[in-house]
């Protein structure tokens, strides 16, 4: 029976080398020559912290950061920002990336697929998205469905199977 899966995965070695590439571009930025600004990469958890000495230059920062992950095929909509932390010394700010479907996502997804009455079944597997089907126009069709979905993460296709 053809299938496919529904995930949202990112690199982590892409990750390393758009964090990394972030980096150089602070070090070689004129408005930030001289001050303590990094970005430190939690990989286990998929966390970026931004290090700065005031706020308005984490600003900044998440722009470059936010590009350095595009040009590097990770999407900005996967960054879940949290509120900045400022004390005298420095300001910080987690962005956590986000992978995988989580459970509401993935209900929302088959009750789309459901609806649609596309002949294809929809099953959630721990943080992915089996769709099965009998003809694969069928599974092309939720493809496309799934695709103009407005979800909160990006999404890719894996194992297809005719």
């Amino acid at each position: 029976m053809p299938s496919f899966d529904a995930v949202s995965e990112l690199d982590s070695h892409e990750l390393t080398n758009a964090v990394d590439q972030a980096n150089r571009e602070l070090t070689q930025r004129f408005d930030f020559k001289g001050i303590d600004a990094t970005f430190e990469l939690n990989e286990k958890e998929f966390t970026v912290q931004l290090k700065a000495p005031a706020e308005f230059q984490l600003k900044q920062m998440m722009d470059i950061l936010t590009q350095r992950l595009g040009k590097r095929g990770i999407e900005a909509k996967c960054l879940d920002k949290k509120d900045p932390v400022t004390n005298l010394a420095e300001a910080r700010q987690d962005v956590v990336l986000r992978h995988g479907i989580d459970q509401d996502t993935a209900k929302k997804l088959q009750k789309m697929l459901k609806d649609s009455k596309i002949k294809v079944q929809a099953q959630i597997q721990g943080d992915h998205l089996r769709v099965t089907g009998k003809q694969r126009d069928d599974l092309q069709q939720a493809m496309a469905l799934i695709r103009k979905a407005e979800v909160d993460r990006p999404l890719q296709f894996k194992n297809f199977r005719d």
